[in-house]
């Protein structure tokens, strides 16, 4: 079942550039904050600036050593076939990459959890925050991403300098379910070895995290928002972020702030067809 096609997300191309731009999390993100944006990972710009706000400590990895990565990805691919991106976090309001469609989908084996320490991005060295990552076991619902084969490798590129900059994640090709069946994407899983896993923390200790640390990207609250509203708009509860959204909303006296750009994203009749879809995401640990 296709949600949006390649060119309905050319049409809204402004609000995809930036929503990662601190929308709605206070004017200091909007105007000296890291922006992911298609056009900043074409042109090296978010690279760059990922570099130069990096702690010297924070390993990122050259341009030779992300393209060195893709390929031994794209290895495992069948050439001159198009290719699929299962996006579970941030990519799914702000993919930042042509698509020639996407649709919901079921990933067993790996759930959602707020499990890498973020010294910058969303967080700084003196208060870190936390962002989402795929770990073992349970099961996690997300969008599948469908790349036309003639654009397979400029467009994984530029997911490649966004998601796999840094040493935190391990490319993985898995098996998704979909309305069409089962589909074989790209995802992103947790390295485990990476200094930054925290592994499964309380709860309570997660909330307490996200509803204080912020970063040049905004804040770990709002990262959190704009992912439910996403899953929210494909008919999807996470019955885990909700929960924790609950304890990072009586964390914060006024309340998490609505982001903006999520709902106009998604907004349109293709979500009418999620409809019959609708249920409660199991991304429970284990």
């Amino acid at each position: 079942m296709s949600i949006e096609s390649k060119e309905a997300l050319s049409l809204r191309a402004p609000v995809a550039a930036a929503d990662m731009a601190g929308a709605g999390e206070g004017p200091e993100f909007g105007r000296a904050g890291l922006r992911i944006t298609r056009e900043g990972l074409r042109d090296g710009s978010m690279l760059a600036r990922l570099r130069a706000l990096a702690h010297p400590k924070i390993e990122i990895r050259s341009d030779a050593e992300i393209e060195a990565s893709l390929d031994a990805t794209l290895a495992e691919h069948r050439a001159g076939s198009d290719a699929c991106v299962f996006g579970y976090g941030s990519l799914m309001w702000n993919p930042a990459f042509l698509f020639a469609a996407r649709q919901l989908g079921t990933l067993s084996g790996w759930h959602r959890r707020f499990c890498l320490g973020m010294p910058f991005g969303r967080g700084t060295p003196e208060r870190p925050g936390l962002m989402m990552a795929l770990d073992s076991g349970g099961s996690c619902h997300g969008i599948v991403f469908r790349i036309s084969a003639a654009e397979v490798r400029d467009e994984l590129l530029l997911v490649w300098r966004r998601e796999m900059a840094g040493t935190a994640y391990r490319a993985r090709w898995v098996n998704v379910r979909t309305a069409q069946g089962v589909v074989r994407a790209v995802t992103f899983v947790i390295n485990r070895a990476h200094p930054h896993y925290v592994g499964t923390l309380e709860e309570s200790a997660i909330a307490d995290i996200l509803a204080h640390a912020a970063g040049p990207l905004g804040s770990c609250a709002a990262y959190l928002q704009q992912t439910m509203n996403a899953l929210h708009a494909l008919g999807v509860t996470d019955r885990s972020l909700e929960r924790l959204a609950a304890e990072v909303a009586r964390r914060q006296p006024s309340g998490p702030r609505e982001p903006s750009g999520t709902s106009r994203l998604f907004a349109g009749p293709h979500i009418s067809l999620l409809a019959e879809h609708r249920r409660e995401d199991g991304c429970e640990s284990g």
